[in-house]
């Protein structure tokens, strides 16, 4: 879940209460896609009745930015930046640190803005020591960039083992605050590539990568891509509900590539080049884990069903659903005679009836 734009002058304040709007309409309101889907219900495993494994066997372990997840999720970036988000990103991080998992920080504008709200930042990493972090900007923010030192104390803020850079033109577009200025960001993105400390992730934020945008992120020496495709939240959605006209029935509510679509056009070229690929965007069931992965994904990301279940039945509620998402992915890789998550990303797919 991610929000920025480019107006606003440094500690206004007009970020922060953004990001409230932000967290409060995705927990209260239907920001959905209306007609279309992620594409992924229309794939299913095929059924292997001879896995030559015992459920002991399976191993749902990954490396990712280092360090070892204890399964291939990331509870995705969504906030940060107002007050009420340390709580909310302190839960987070205190449920993945218990279930091993990875976990994304919001768009960290605010912080380059003003020191006030550091610690809604700082208390991802006290709650969570040892998981892989990694930390988020919005991609206005690097075009034309000149220096990488405010980059580097965002890093230095959150201990980050990455640095995310979200793409998000049509939230931009939509946003009654946002300016869509998106000339000079992949040189921006080299340029983070050469001189940032840690690995540089780049994100969508619901409309998806084409797989000409993965080939021109790889040339610039990113390795890390997260398509984040549509059909889960729509920030077009989220941010036509917060503008003044209202105007709901805009037909760029549904605009973006289907989640599924987006995680096979990227496999190949990911799979060429090395690249780590994450899917994301309407991540919403533990169904759609095994199916991501088995379509080429290598890590899963899920944010707005996270923070609903977060606010629904705090840290214990939200470590349940980690740990039955981790325990249903252990079934679906038995059940298809995957040993681990190498083998998953090979196993067979049907497609269902649309």
């Amino acid at each position: 879940m991610e929000g920025t734009s480019t107006r606003e002058q440094p500690g206004s304040g007009r970020t922060s209460s953004r990001k409230k709007e932000h967290v409060d309409l995705c927990v209260g309101d239907d920001v959905t896609f209306r007609g279309k889907t992620t594409g992924l219900e229309r794939f299913e495993l095929v059924h292997n009745a001879l896995p030559e494994l015992d459920l002991t066997d399976v191993d749902t372990t990954v490396e990712f930015l280092g360090k070892s997840c204890r399964f291939p999720f990331i509870i995705n970036s969504m906030t940060g930046g107002y007050e009420e988000a340390e709580r909310i990103n302190r839960e987070l991080a205190e449920a993945c640190e218990e279930t091993g998992v990875a976990m994304g920080l919001g768009s960290q504008r605010q912080a380059l803005e003003s020191d006030r709200f550091h610690d809604s930042w700082r208390s991802a990493r006290k709650g969570a020591p040892s998981i892989p972090m990694f930390g988020n900007i919005g991609a206005p923010e690097i075009a034309g960039l000149r220096s990488t030192d405010g980059l580097r104390r965002l890093i230095d803020l959150i201990e980050a083992d990455g640095l995310a850079v979200h793409l998000n033109p049509l939230q931009e577009l939509m946003q009654p605050e946002g300016t869509p200025a998106f000339r000079g960001v992949l040189s921006g993105i080299e340029t983070l590539v050469r001189e940032m400390p840690v690995p540089v992730l780049i994100k969508e934020v619901g409309a998806g990568l084409s797989s000409d945008v993965v080939r021109r992120l790889i040339e610039a020496g990113v390795r890390h891509v997260d398509v984040s495709g549509a059909g889960g939240t729509s920030w077009s959605g989220v941010e036509l509900l917060r503008s003044p006209s209202g105007d709901v029935d805009d037909p760029f509510w549904d605009w973006g590539i289907p989640t599924a679509d987006a995680i096979a056009g990227a496999r190949t070229l990911c799979n060429e080049h090395g690249i780590v690929l994450i899917a994301s965007g309407g991540i919403a069931s533990s169904r759609d884990i095994p199916v991501a992965i088995a379509l080429g994904a290598h890590m899963v990301a899920s944010a707005r069903p996270m923070l609903k279940r977060l606010m629904s039945g705090g840290v214990d509620g939200l470590v349940e659903t980690i740990r039955t998402w981790e325990r249903h992915l252990r079934y679906s890789m038995f059940l298809t005679g995957s040993a681990d998550v190498s083998a998953l990303r090979n196993a067979p797919l049907r497609r269902t009836a649309p």
